[in-house]
C-alpha cells in the first residue's frame, strides 16, 4: 500500500470535491476517476456514477482516511 500522507488525500478529496461534475465513481471498485475515463484503471469496469452528490460523498469518504486499496503502482513497483 502507498505511504501517502492524509493530509494529502484530504487535499486531493478538496480538489474533488470542489469541482466533481469532472470526475465519476467506479462502481466497481468505488475508486474516483476523471470524467472521460472509459475503463477504471484499477479494477477493469466500465459503470460509473458521475453525479455530482455521489462525487463529492466518495471523494470526502476516502479523503478522510487511509489508503486501503491495491492500485497498479503497488503491484508493479
Amino acid at each position: 500500500m502507498s505511504d501517502t500522507p492524509l493530509p494529502d488525500r484530504a487535499a486531493t478529496a478538496a480538489r474533488i470535491a470542489a469541482n466533481p461534475i469532472g470526475y465519476k465513481v467506479c462502481e466497481g471498485c468505488d475508486s474516483i476517476v476523471g470524467s472521460n475515463t472509459a475503463i477504471c484503471p484499477n479494477c477493469h469496469s466500465f459503470r460509473f456514477e458521475s453525479s455530482p452528490q455521489r462525487v463529492v460523498e466518495q471523494a470526502r469518504m476516502l479523503g478522510s482516511r487511509d489508503q486501503q486499496s491495491v492500485t497498479s503502482e503497488d503491484l508493479f513497483s
